[in-house]
This record gives C-alpha cells, sequence and structure tokens, in this order.
C-alpha cells in the first residue's frame, strides 16, 4: 500500500504534465493504439466508480439546504460556459460547424472530477464540489444533449439517444455505484480502496487521453495555423472559465473556501468524457476543441492554484499558520 500511496503522490505532482505526455504519446503511437478504442469507455467508467467512492449524498443535501452557490456553479457551467464556447466557435469559424459543435461539447460536458484533487489540494469547499459533482454527473445525459440541440440545432447531426446511454454507462451508474458503496460501508470503501486504485486511475487517464490522441494523430502530425488557432481559442475560452468563476466569488463577497471551489469547478471539466463522446457520435473534427482543452488543463490548474497561494499568503502575512 505504500508503494502505491509512493506513486500516487508522484503522479499527482506531475498531473499538469500527464495530459500533455499522453497526447504525444498517442500521436507517435497512434497506429498501434487505435485498435484499443473499444476499451475507452471501460476504463472511463472504471474511473469514475473510483472517483466517486469518496461522495456521499450527505455532502449533497448539506450543499443543498443553501444551494446559492451551487446554482451560481450550474448556471456558470451549463449556460454561461456553453455560450462563450458557441460564440467563440461562431467568431472564429463561421464555416465550420464541426469545430462550433466541438467548442460547445468542451463546455456542455459536466465538471471534471479531477477537480476534487485541486479543491483538496488548496483547501477549498469541498462538500460543495462533491454535490456538484453528483448533481451535474447524474443530469449529464439530459443537459449535454440538450445544450447541443439548443446552440447548434439541425447544423450538425447529433446522435441524443445514444449520446445519452454513453453517458449513462460511462458516469451515472459508475458513479451510483461507487456513492452507494460509500454510503453502505460508511465511507470505509473509499478509506480501504480509495488510496490504492488511486495511481490507476491516473494510469487509466493517461491511457484514455493516449488512446483518444491516437484518433486525431493525423490532425496533430499535420499541425498548421488553423490548428494552432484552435488551441488558442480553447485555451482563452478556458481561461476565461476560471476568471468568471474568481468574478463571481468576488462579486458576491463569498469565502475564500468557497471561492476555490468555483474557480476550479468553473474551468475543469471531464474532458476525458468529452473526448469519448465526440469520437464515438461526431466526426473527428469535433473532437480537436475538447483535446486541445487536455493540453493545458491541469497545467492551467496548477497556474491558478499557484494565485490562490499567493492570495492567502498575502492576505495571512503574520498568521504563522502552516
Amino acid at each position: 500500500m505504500s508503494g502505491l500511496s509512493r506513486i500516487n503522490r508522484t503522479l499527482e505532482r506531475i498531473m499538469p504534465l500527464i495530459t500533455p505526455a499522453a497526447i504525444a504519446v498517442g500521436v507517435l503511437l497512434d497506429w498501434r493504439l487505435r485498435s484499443f478504442e473499444h476499451w475507452v469507455p471501460w476504463i472511463f467508467a472504471f474511473m469514475t466508480l473510483v472517483g466517486s467512492l469518496k461522495i456521499g449524498f450527505a455532502d449533497m443535501l448539506r450543499v443543498l439546504t443553501r444551494p446559492t452557490k451551487l446554482i451560481a456553479l450550474m448556471l456558470i457551467l451549463h449556460i454561461i460556459m456553453p455560450l462563450i464556447g458557441w460564440g467563440a466557435g461562431r467568431l472564429f469559424f463561421p464555416d465550420d460547424p464541426y469545430l462550433v459543435t466541438g467548442y460547445v461539447l468542451l463546455f456542455a460536458i459536466p465538471t471534471g472530477v479531477v477537480s476534487v484533487v485541486w479543491v483538496t489540494i488548496y483547501s477549498g469547499n469541498l462538500a460543495l464540489t462533491l454535490a456538484l459533482i453528483l448533481i451535474d454527473t447524474l443530469l449529464s445525459p439530459l443537459l449535454v444533449p440538450a445544450t447541443l440541440h439548443v446552440l447548434m440545432g439541425t447544423a450538425v447531426p447529433i446522435e441524443t439517444w445514444s449520446m445519452m446511454k454513453g453517458l449513462l454507462w460511462m458516469v451515472v451508474l459508475p458513479s451510483l455505484a461507487g456513492m452507494l458503496l460509500n454510503e453502505w460501508t460508511r465511507g470505509n470503501v473509499n478509506r480501504t480502496w480509495g488510496p490504492p486504485l488511486a495511481p490507476f486511475v491516473k494510469v487509466g487517464l493517461f491511457s484514455v487521453v493516449a488512446i483518444n490522441g491516437s484518433t486525431i494523430a493525423s490532425d496533430l502530425k499535420h499541425a498548421d495555423a488553423r490548428l494552432l488557432e484552435i488551441v488558442l481559442v480553447t485555451l482563452a475560452t478556458v481561461v476565461l472559465g476560471y476568471l468568471i468563476g474568481w468574478g463571481v466569488s468576488a462579486w458576491r463577497r463569498w469565502s475564500l473556501e468557497d471561492s476555490i471551489a468555483v474557480q476550479f469547478n468553473s474551468g475543469m471539466r471531464n474532458l476525458s468524457a468529452g473526448a469519448v463522446l465526440a469520437i464515438q457520435y461526431f466526426p473527428a473534427s469535433v473532437s480537436l476543441p475538447v483535446i486541445s482543452g487536455m493540453l493545458f488543463q491541469q497545467l492551467l490548474a496548477a497556474t491558478f492554484g499557484y494565485r490562490i497561494s499567493r492570495s492567502r499568503r498575502k492576505s495571512e502575512p503574520d498568521s504563522g499558520r502552516i
């Protein structure tokens, strides 16, 4: 167990590098990794199950008694950011409805379970984060197709029912299984199995990103000015998510603990799930905004985490606390 814990701590330290490295491996070994594409939903379901072992229904009930921050996050995640993605896609790529769809999908997918890691590291409101993940995950089979339909209409064919079944299988059912195990064992399952399984989740993340990266290897190998523009637009819109979370927290004068949770959950998405959806149900170009987001999602989380640490040190210069 101690060996696995050390491996997990090492992997957590290099989290900002895991997804860019996985994309590079996917591009270099594309012809070998494509044959493993059918494993991706299974790997992702395992990752979701393990990530959900720490979530309890009590976390949701505590937050629901004072739902202001939860409602604000849902509005940011599923109204403001999808509209920003749609607007950015229409502004920069008006002649390519598939890229516009990719930007809508980038922000229609639920918040990422990995945000728990960053909120925990920087002592944010974990209960709010867990409640958001639970509710956002359970609603994702409805919210994701609905957002795509509202913003894209008939511009792009959308396999609504297949997408809903995919989200149900990859995200909702494993999440419910993990939470029920947590409740049934009163948290013992997470304390017993969470730490030894944690490094395998990160290995699974690497595998999913690498396999998904292999499916668009030809686009990445022949990078041009258009691909660079896609990456820059993705970077700008994802940064906006963090800034909007920070701005809303400052405007509402929420505590630092709440602000940390709101910032990370506004900026992060379950990009692995988004990439699976994009690759399984749409042409390859739809996945470009989602997979380009993987290049810097963890790096941006580390950058904003560093800014949070500096703000905390400035606000408590003489506290003497560790």
